[in-house]
């Protein structure tokens, strides 16, 4: 019996075994071609509900189905997953192909389409019927047999390079490892990244401590260890990812990924990828996105160059740096942070205990939006470290089911994410309501302390969390325009509006409590949290900036004359550089973001949700960090509304009007002008 293939509720995770999947996958596309079939051979002529609505639901059980598998290809990976996703991704991409490609259903979806303004639909059921006429239109519907065959080839082959690049960053990360037996080497790194080092080097069967380029690993030690000889060899190490002479090299993957997209562009009619991309984007084109980036680029470099000057000066000052390098830049930060703010990131950590941070984004999302978390034993879970969770409303509903990843391990890719097991939508006057998940990467609770997280952490927890808000508030008819189905310019914003809770007393005073007394963070802490929140803003958006300028330039220009990877790079870093460049190091060849999620050609989209989500805040700030009207609002217009609209309309909505940069400029600290 496959698990996968019977009915179940939430993933049967206990029952799946590695090869269950491929035969589940396959089944799964036969049942969802026979539901395409069923479409195209109705003898009815096409209408809204036999077409539209029939193509929406169609593969529901495809999609519960590779939504485990390739979550779990996230956080729970192995060998043999590995290699089954190198066999079922091109299948995948196949049958998304013999959709798109398949013309009694573009026939049929074009009638509808063509009829729209005949039937007097819904503003939802009118974006539905675009967002579908549009994905076929824009994945070759129009082209000829001939185009059709070699569009097939380019996303067959892009689905496999995709998945290559990431294994290999994935095994360069697992293959270094700095193993260290003399304590006094790592004079300045606190005890508890010494201690996690120490369980990280047992495991490993090993003497003294080691340490990886896994982030909980890798940021204290380029942040505190004073010895600079070793900062570099670690920060070397994590730059040179897929741009070494080995196996795992990611140079030509890239310069293939980039030449296939800009071809596939072509084929449809676009003058680049980026093109392509940003048309269904709240940006839509490559020359606005440029246009915005400068724009920021010139308010923030300013700030940023004397933001390194600074540096560059007390680094000089303390310990006689000639040349500040990118291995110093964490380090000194930190110190000099210390000294202007007297704040230590070790000092906040014993009052961010995981399990009160966990508490506390409950309690505000209960405040703001009625939602109430209650934990569960009795739901499967693909690791013991996951926790299940059902969400209800304060009148009880049902809500959603709500997981959540927190710890690194050897299966689980570096960062943070939110993820979905189940989609809302309605059907039958069901409201089937959905299954969300969080995975990140927090420091581990050691034989003597709880899992204490860095005021960073926080943030992250936080972000993630406003992603899983939007999976789990989301009331909509349609799968494909529920939750965080939306433009991909517009996803960051409930994420990136959730941090700025963390900022504000009101909210610290429900969970930042020390661990061992109990004891509310005082004020003065949380005034310096505050105060150095727009520290080194200036480099830090010109950090931003050049990733997103780097992923437009990648995209946005024909590829096909590019030779050298890192001179591409180092001409798209000119107007944001500021370290000297490290000769074996190379951004691309990791870049994870662009060439294994889906963030290519949209990588500005967190600069760009960052403005909106200033400008959303500062409606908070104005009425009050819990006021029920504006949380409300937020609720009705955003969070619950998915894509069933245009953004900037849904925004306007809520706020009464367009965002502007300002809020943002003010809340980094840039308008001064001093």
């Amino acid at each position: 019996m496959n698990p996968l293939l019977q009915d179940f509720n939430t993933a049967p995770f206990s029952k799946i075994e590695s090869h269950h999947y491929q035969p589940a996958i396959e089944n799964a596309i036969e049942l969802a071609k026979a539901e395409i079939d069923a479409i195209v051979s109705n003898s009815e002529k096409p209408t809204f509900e036999n077409t539209t609505v029939a193509l929406d639901f169609a593969g529901e059980k495809l999609n519960r189905i590779t939504s485990i598998f390739f979550n779990l290809n996230a956080a729970e990976t192995n060998d043999e997953i590995q290699k089954i996703a190198q066999k079922v991704s091109p299948l995948l991409s196949e049958f998304r192909n013999d959709i798109t490609l398949n013309e009694g259903l573009f026939t049929r979806v074009k009638a509808v389409f063509e009829s729209k303004d005949s039937l007097q639909l819904s503003p939802e059921q009118t974006m539905l019927l675009e967002k579908q006429y549009k994905g076929f239109a824009r994945n070759g519907a129009n082209l000829s047999e001939e185009n059709k065959i070699k569009l097939r080839k380019i996303d067959a082959e892009l689905s496999k390079l995709s998945l290559q690049f990431g294994e290999n960053v994935l095994a360069e990360t697992n293959a270094f490892e700095m193993h260290i037996l003399d304590e006094k080497e790592l004079a300045g790194l606190p005890e508890s990244a010494k201690e996690a080092a120490q369980e990280i080097a047992k495991e490993k069967g090993k003497e003294g401590f080691v340490f990886t380029l896994d982030f909980p690993s890798y940021i204290p030690f380029v942040t505190y260890v004073e010895n600079r000889e070793l900062r570099k060899k670690m920060a070397i190490a994590a730059g040179k990812k897929g741009f070494q002479n080995n196996e795992f090299n990611n140079e030509n993957i890239v310069l293939n990924i980039v030449k296939l997209r800009h071809e596939r562009a072509n084929l449809l009619g676009y003058k680049s990828h980026a093109h392509f991309v940003l048309e269904e984007r709240m940006a839509e084109t490559p020359e606005k996105v440029m246009e915005f980036s400068n724009e920021l680029l010139q308010k923030a470099k300013p700030a940023a160059l004397r933001e390194f000057n600074n540096l560059a000066q007390f680094a000089k000052k303390l310990d006689g740096i000639e040349q500040l390098e990118k291995w110093d830049g964490a380090y000194y930060a930190e110190k000099l942070k210390k000294e202007l703010f007297d704040l230590d990131q070790e000092q906040l950590k014993p009052y961010f205990q995981l399990e009160n941070v966990i508490e506390g984004v409950f309690t505000i999302a209960e405040k703001l939006y009625d939602l109430q978390f209650i934990e569960v034993f009795n739901i499967d879970k693909y690791h013991q470290d996951v926790k299940t969770y059902e969400v209800f409303d304060t009148q009880n509903n049902f809500i959603s089911i709500f997981y959540a990843d927190f710890h690194p391990r050897k299966g689980k890719r570096n960062g943070a994410w939110m993820t979905s097991y189940k989609s809302q939508f309605i059907q039958n006057q069901i409201n089937e309501r959905p299954h969300v998940s969080i995975v990140c990467n927090f420091t581990k609770p050691t034989a003597t302390k709880p899992s204490l997280l860095t005021f960073n952490e926080v943030t992250t927890l936080f972000h993630e969390f406003g992603h899983a808000l939007h999976g789990m508030l989301a009331n909509t008819t349609y799968t494909s325009l529920s939750g965080t189905s939306v433009s991909w310019d517009f996803v960051e914003l409930p994420s990136q509006i959730f941090e700025n809770w963390c900022y504000e007393p009101e909210a610290l005073a429900l969970f930042a409590k020390h661990y061992k007394t109990g004891e509310t963070i005082p004020m003065k802490y949380i005034e310096k949290i505050k105060e150095s929140a727009s520290f080194h803003e200036g480099m830090q958006t010109l950090r931003q900036l050049s990733f997103g300028i780097l992923d437009m330039k990648w995209h946005s220009e024909n590829p096909s004359e590019i030779t050298s990877i890192k001179d591409f790079e180092l001409a798209a870093f000119k107007d944001t550089k500021l370290y000297p460049d490290v000769a074996e190091n190379c951004m691309s060849t990791s870049f994870s973001h662009i060439f294994q999620g889906g963030y290519s050609a949209g990588y500005y989209s967190y600069k760009w949700a960052e403005v909106l989500d200033a400008d959303a805040f500062e409606y908070f700030l104005e009425k009050g960090i819990f006021n029920k009207e504006v949380a409300t609002k937020f609720k009705e217009n955003i969070l619950s509304k998915g894509g069933t609209q245009k953004p900037m309309e849904l925004y306007k909505r809520f706020r009464g009007k367009e965002p502007k940069p300002d809020a943002l400029l003010k809340r980094a600290g840039l308008l001064k002008n001093h």
